[in-house]
This record gives structure tokens, sequence and C-alpha cells, in this order.
């Protein structure tokens, strides 16, 4: 099922898993998707299970990670992680700048100045910027730090904890506040179920 977000300027809604199916998102016209969220929870599954498209385009910070890793063999990834990041950046900018109609972005984007600067950079080029935003204890997250054999430092996660912190039930709630055209938040055993992109327009019965 379909939850429609609203258009530019309106009272952004909060899409409703469907039980027993993946989420679909409504992101018409030029969009921006951030899916966002600690470090484990899930991000990345999500992305490799999105159903490929004609006119999206996922960058997932992987990518980086793996080119660089063949470039530097045995370099420990703290080393990496700088370029990593900054690689990651400015492929996001220039996928934002590009022509496809929805750019998916993979970030932990757990403070608010990450967030904020993505929806500058879908306004400045041209795009709706939604957020989806999966939701996981930290418990559950090291278990997917574990699992996918990259464990964040436990300083750095911390942070990324504390500052998630609330992150989800705001957007349950009435919002972040942060001009996103839609926010949704899931918890990662829903992200599991898998992400599906519709860009058609916004539905008249939309799920609150």
């Amino acid at each position: 099922m379909t939850r429609a977000l609203p258009a530019p300027g309106d009272t952004p809604r909060r899409a409703l898993p469907v039980p027993g199916g993946p989420v679909c998102l409504d992101v018409p016209g030029r969009a921006l998707l951030l899916v966002a969220g600690v470090p484990g929870a899930g991000k990345s599954t999500l992305l490799r299970r999105l159903p490929p498209g004609d006119g999206v385009r996922v960058l997932d910070s992987e990518v980086q990670r793996a080119v660089l890793g063949r470039v530097f063999p045995g370099m420990p990834y703290p080393r990496l992680r700088p370029w990593v990041h900054l690689l990651h950046r400015l492929a996001v900018v220039a996928a934002a700048c590009g022509a496809a109609p929805t750019v998916v972005v993979h970030l932990p984007a757990t403070g608010r100045g990450l967030r904020s600067a993505v929806v500058v950079l879908a306004r400045l080029t041209g795009r709706t910027p939604h957020l989806l935003w999966i939701e996981a204890p930290a418990g559950e997250a090291l278990r997917g730090q574990a699992e996918r054999g990259r464990v964040v430092e436990r300083g750095s996660f911390a942070r990324h904890v504390a500052r998630a912190e609330g992150v989800a039930s705001r957007i349950r709630g009435d919002g972040l506040g942060e001009g996103w055209v839609g926010e949704t938040a899931l918890e990662r055993r829903e992200a599991a179920a898998g992400l599906a992109l519709a860009r058609s327009a916004a539905s008249a019965d939309p799920r609150r």
C-alpha cells in the first residue's frame, strides 16, 4: 500500500507500515529521500532490497568504503573513514544536482545539523526532501553492526545514540520541524520487510 506524502508547504505526514509487506513511499517529482538512523539500524540492508527502478539513484557509503578498501588493502577502516565520508558526501551533492528524478541517500544523520543540510541541498537542487528514519535500540544496532562485520567505535556510537534519542517519537507526533515534505519512522523489524518507491501523484486518502 502506498502512503502518500503531502505537497510542498503542507504539514509533513507520517506513513504507517503495512504488516507483512514492504513499506511503499510515494515520492512524486524530483525528490531526495534520506534514509537515516544509528549505525547498525539496517539502512544498508533496506537499500540493498530496494527494487531497481528507472529514475532512482541510490547512494550508500558502502560503495566508497569498498572502493577505498580495494585501493588501500589492509588499511584499518578508522583511517579510511574520513575519506569515505568525504567521497560519499560529494557523490550525494553530484546526484542531487543530476537528472535522476529520485535520489535515495544513506546517512546516519542522527544530528539535526546534517539532516538540515540535506533539506537545504534538496531545495537548492529543486527537489522535495523526504526522511525515512529507522529506529533501533542500541543493543539491536550493535548486533546489526556485528552481522555486517564492522563495529563503530564505542564513543562515536554512543554519540549517535544520544543524538537519535526521541527522533522517532517526534516524527510520529508533531514532526521534526526541519522542513521535510514527508517523514516516516520505522522500527528495525518493520524496515526488514523492505522498501518500495512510487513516483505517482499523492493519494487522496493517505493513512495518518
